[in-house]
């Protein structure tokens, strides 16, 4: 789901060294689909020639406060009313200070004491300007009247120092653009339980029985839902990817940590997707010290059943619906007998629908073949396609089983 596609961003940009990253910014948003005007202070023209940014947005920059349009309107009373949303990266503690005050002396201010759009500010300061008691305040008023913050990160700062205040990279700015076009969206207001990645059974404190799950398609599955509105309880053993912007984060090792969170963050949820792979089978016990294996020929690991998450989910759907997900979704990848053995776990877990998955072609990769089987016999096989393309269709089914609710 594209929710870009179509809105209407002014991207402010204040005088910071960060205003070079406002360039990447301003091109990525336009090339997702949205209509980007940017509004420059003087100060940031010093940083970034406007002529930039007119060749990046295909727009003029707007500059001079009192600067009327074509139709003789004030250009930036044209701005506040078109944008869907105002977003200044870099925020400087000057804007910030503004902005908390009232004042409207430049064209950015000015856009943002007359807008009813959303406001996203992305700060970059020293970090002594930036803990600063008068800035923390400022910021404190600003997020009381609504206004976004995506904090600043902790690094090399221009000055030679390090510390907390430099700009958000891009990439998470976007993320959060996203986050605040998608409120409003089909699934707004619903709790989506999302697990992902292969679980960790330690051998002893060196060595694990795992799988080799990248845990991308539950990543996308939390994408596609954060962009639908949905509140994303996201469950993960994956260290390597980074967290979807907005989704609440449980981390977990394994199968039984997992069979932890899935009960718990289940309760009352209206959609559970379990696309993690448990580990279905441990080590009886783990060994205190690494084994040596100068210490045995042969090595014998007894192993013991891990509890079945799914089996538990569809015990309390059917005993005591109120504590459990509203619409449950599996998956089963499979070496052979595929779409036999998806039904049959279907069936036994009492599922709304699975997904199933020939191995060793979903494992790693970016794309993925995948057959859809919901409870109402329907099947679905569907062309190889991104896992970001399959996590819109099971959304769309999931939607559609709640609808049914």
């Amino acid at each position: 789901m594209n929710v870009f596609l179509n809105k209407t961003i002014v991207l402010g940009v204040t005088g910071s060294i960060a205003a070079y990253k406002a360039a990447t910014l301003a091109s990525r948003l336009h090339q997702v689909g949205a209509h980007v005007h940017v509004a420059m202070t003087d100060a940031a023209a010093h940083f970034v020639a406007p002529l930039t940014f007119e060749s990046l947005t295909h727009h003029p920059v707007l500059r001079d406060v009192l600067a009327l349009g074509a139709d003789s309107e004030i250009e930036h009373v044209s701005f506040a009313k078109r944008a869907h949303l105002v977003l200044i990266a870099p925020a400087t503690a000057n804007t910030i200070a503004k902005l908390a005050h009232g004042f409207a002396n430049d064209v950015i201010s000015a856009i943002c004491l007359d807008t009813r759009a959303p406001i996203l500010l992305a700060p970059a300061m020293e970090t002594g300007m930036w803990e600063n008691a008068a800035t923390q305040e400022n910021i404190a008023v600003l997020k009381r009247r609504g206004v976004i913050i995506i904090e600043p990160d902790a690094g090399h700062l221009a000055s030679g120092a390090s510390g907390k205040g430099r700009m958000a990279e891009p990439s998470e700015i976007i993320d959060a653009v996203r986050h605040v076009f998608a409120l409003d969206g089909s699934m707004a207001g619903k709790r989506v339980v999302i697990t992902a990645g292969g679980t960790r059974e330690a051998i002893d404190p060196v060595r694990v029985i795992s799988n080799h799950s990248s845990g991308k398609m539950g990543y996308a599955l939390a994408e596609e839902a954060l962009a639908r509105g949905a509140n994303v309880a996201l469950i993960t053993s994956v260290q390597e990817l980074p967290i979807p912007y907005g989704a609440n984060v449980t981390r977990v090792i394994s199968t039984r940590d997992l069979f932890d969170a899935v009960l718990r963050e289940g309760r009352g949820a209206d959609v559970l997707i379990m696309a993690a792979a448990p580990a279905d089978f441990r080590p009886a016990s783990a060994a205190e010290q690494k084994i040596k294996k100068e210490a045995a020929e042969d090595l014998t690991i007894h192993l013991v059943r891990n509890p079945d998450i799914l089996g538990e989910v569809a015990r309390v759907r059917e005993q005591n619906p109120a504590n459990a997900p509203r619409v449950a979704v599996g998956f089963a990848a499979e070496t052979n007998d595929l779409i036999d053995n998806a039904r049959a776990k279907l069936e036994r877990k009492g599922l709304d629908m699975i997904v199933a998955n020939p191995v060793p072609q979903t494992f790693g990769s970016d794309n993925v073949k995948a057959t859809l089987l919901l409870k109402n016999h329907t099947e679905l096989d569907l062309e190889p396609m991104s896992k970001e393309n399959l996590a819109a269709i099971i959304l769309d089914q999931a939607e559609n089983f709640l609808k049914q609710k």
